[in-house]
Parts: C-alpha cells; sequence; structure tokens
C-alpha cells in the first residue's frame, strides 16, 4: 500500500494545493484535525481512509529528548497522523498501519535516513490497539 500515484512527486492528495489537514493545537503537545481529510491508497484507489475532525493526534509520538533531530511535527507530520487513526483505531493490521506511515513519509519527501529511523522506531515500539 502506497499513497496515491497521481501527483505522487507533489502530494499524495488530489489537490495538493490544499492542505491535507488544518489543525487546532491543544494544551501538551496535541493537535485535533479541525477538518476531515482523505487518503488514497494506490493500490486501490477507490479504498479511502478519512479521518474526520475531532481526531486527536500528538503527530509523530518522539521522546522529547530526540526532538532537536525528530520534531513530531516534521515533514513527516501528515503521514504521522494517519498512521495515529489507524493505530488509535485498528483500521488496519499493525504492519499495514506501519507501511503506510513508511510510504507516506517517502511521497512527502523525507529523506531515506530519516524515514527508516522513524519507521524503524514504530515497528519495534509502535503500540495502538494491537
Amino acid at each position: 500500500m502506497v499513497w496515491e500515484e497521481a501527483d505522487r512527486e507533489i502530494s499524495p492528495y488530489p489537490d495538493h494545493r490544499k492542505p491535507p489537514a488544518i489543525l487546532d493545537m491543544l494544551d501538551h503537545f496535541l493537535w485535533r484535525v479541525h477538518e476531515p481529510f482523505d487518503f488514497y491508497l494506490s493500490d486501490d484507489s477507490s479504498e479511502v481512509i478519512e479521518v474526520p475532525a475531532g481526531f486527536v493526534t500528538d503527530h509523530a509520538t518522539v521522546p522529547r529528548i530526540f526532538w532537536m533531530i525528530l520534531p513530531p511535527d516534521g515533514r513527516y507530520a501528515k503521514a504521522a497522523i494517519i498512521h495515529d487513526w489507524l493505530y488509535d483505531n485498528a483500521l488496519r493490521t499493525r504492519q499495514e498501519a506501519d507501511r503506510i506511515f513508511l510510504d507516506g513519509m517517502k511521497v512527502l519527501g523525507v529523506p531515506r535516513r530519516r524515514r527508516m529511523v522513524m519507521y524503524g522506531a514504530v515497528r519495534l515500539f509502535g503500540r495502538g490497539k494491537y
């Protein structure tokens, strides 16, 4: 599973000019999705994962000690919101959710080394409802 192929070099979303998520910052480094947004799987473009308004995320769950090199709201943050949604609601297997996160980071232009560090971290330490 990967992000939608159309416009994949620019954005994983059908209309790359529109931001995929509008967030309200809450207390304690949490954000609430203000407007719902969709995530399209390229292996089945008819399948859409919708993150609803009101969903609360911490973006990437990174221990504070590492925030200087891996901030929770880095370039990978949009992929992290989808990952949080999948984990919190057990909408995919853990492995599938982690793979979607990896593919999303690639499309968002996250450098390969950083992608692999983030992916390795969710594979080793990811929890969710599994």
